[in-house]
This record gives structure tokens, sequence and C-alpha cells, in this order.
């Protein structure tokens, strides 16, 4: 069925998130490791496993599931960040490809996961309908999104490019649509995998200075998009804004933000 879908991800995404790949790789995507490590710690991920990243982007979490041991895949539809992903890790394998349809056999990997990157693809369900078709029967498929959106510090980043986004289309699912636990278990249920636990990480985002802090925001697929559609000066400057309230005493920043994680079987 996933394979049948004219929507695909790389249409949509890839030029988007390969726009600014190093400063992505350098600054924005560190905010990340946090989750990366407790998915793996919470699974007990090691040697030998067969592990698969669908939108691995520059591949941290490939990366670091290699140095417990992993046999490591990523995908992703960015060949900018792939490149990167290349040099951190030699050994893995990797992949510029869609979401809605993987170029991996049934029941390849032991885990795959999705970090951030289902809800962004063309086609989710068919995106996560894919994740389930190369795990093997029995093991897990990780979906990670957002935490919920109220009272979350990064939020407020999230709102402050919406001005200057293209209309989304009718229907279109925001970046939070599945924060809520049980949209997250029903979307897991609609691909035919068990949803299991739970679990929120918290992972702040840190910059040394402001400088780095407006790389780093202009490095996200979003903000390429938004940059696109008006200019990089507008969106750094709404950045800006958004970034004076959490200002640190020596000029760095530290916003907090957070992450919910679903463990599946299929």
């Amino acid at each position: 069925m996933a394979r049948e879908q004219k929507q695909t991800t790389s249409a949509a995404n890839g030029r988007f998130w390969g726009a600014a790949a190093a400063d992505w790789a350098a600054i924005q995507e560190q905010n990340c490791r946090a989750v990366y490590t407790a998915t793996f710690d919470h699974l007990g991920l090691g040697a030998e496993t067969r592990y698969l990243d669908v939108g691995c982007g520059s591949g941290m979490a490939v990366q670091l599931a290699a140095e417990r041991g992993a046999q490591v895949s990523g995908l992703d539809a960015a060949e900018n960040l792939l490149a990167i992903a290349r040099q951190r890790v030699p050994k893995g394998h990797f992949h510029i490809g869609e979401l809605e349809s993987l170029p991996f056999s049934d029941g390849s990997f032991d885990l795959v996961t999705g970090f951030n990157s289902f809800q962004y693809a063309a086609n989710p369900a068919a995106a996560l309908a894919e994740a389930k078709r190369v795990v093997r029967p029995g093991s897990h498929v990780v979906v990670m999104t957002w935490g919920k959106p109220d009272g979350m510090e990064a939020s407020s980043l999230v709102a402050a490019l919406r001005p200057f986004l293209p209309p989304p289309p009718p229907g279109a699912p925001g970046p939070f649509a599945l924060s809520e636990e049980s949209a997250l278990r029903a979307f897991a249920s609609a691909a035919a995998l068990e949803p299991l636990e739970v679990f929120d990480v918290d992972s702040p985002w840190q910059y040394v200075d402001l400088s780095t802090a407006l790389r780093g925001l202009r490095s996200s697929g979003v903000a390429a998009r938004a940059i696109e559609n008006s200019s990089a000066e507008a969106v750094d400057a709404a950045h800006a804004k958004a970034l004076a309230v959490f200002r640190q005493s020596d000029g760095s920043y530290k916003i907090g933000a957070s992450f919910r994680c679903l463990v599946t079987r299929a």
C-alpha cells in the first residue's frame, strides 16, 4: 500500500532540510542527544542490533547506536545531511529515499526509530506502515514527537515562524498533532502496531550566544521554508525577539523543550 502513494517526503521536505546541513549537525541536532540516549537506554540497544533510523538527518542517533555496537542504517530525503552522516559513521549504510517507500526487505531490522520524522512525512500513515514492514515481527518501532506544547518554552520559537510560512493545506496536521498521548497511540494502532509505553524526555535547547542560536534555529527545514517565503533577515528577527526572554546572565541561551516517545511492537 505504502509504495503506491503519490505524495513523497523528499519532494516535500528534502531540499529544505538540507539547506543548512552543517549548522543543523553542529548546533541544532545536538539539542536532541538526550532523547536518543534515553531511547537506546530504555530499549537496551546493544551489540548486533540491526537498527534503522528513518529521517536520520546528519546521523547523530545512528552514530550513538553504532558506538553501542549496533549494525546501523539510516534513510533521509536530504543528501546534504546524509553526506555528514556518512562522515560520522563510515561503516553505516545510508540511503536517500522516501519514508513512504523504504528500500529494504520485510523484517530487515530489530529496531526502527523515527525521531521527529513521521509527522513531517508527506504521508505519515504510509511512512509508519513502511517502518512496520521492515522491522522484524515482535520487534520495536519508536515514534518520537514533540511533547505537549502547553508550557513548553520551545513552542514559542516554533510559533515565531508561523507568520512566514505558507498557509497549510486544509486539514494538514500541525507540528504538535501527535503530542497528545491518545493521538499518538491511535497513530500507531492505525498502522497495525501495538502501542506500548510512552515516556517523555526533557532535552533543553542550549546555545552559547545569540549568533549561534540564530544559526541553529535557521537550520531546520521549517525555517528554510519560512526563509524562502520571506527572508533570512525576517526569520532571524523573529527568532531574536522570541529568544530574548531566555537569555542567561553570561549571554548564553537555554530554552526548555521536551519530546514524547512511543514504543510500539510490530
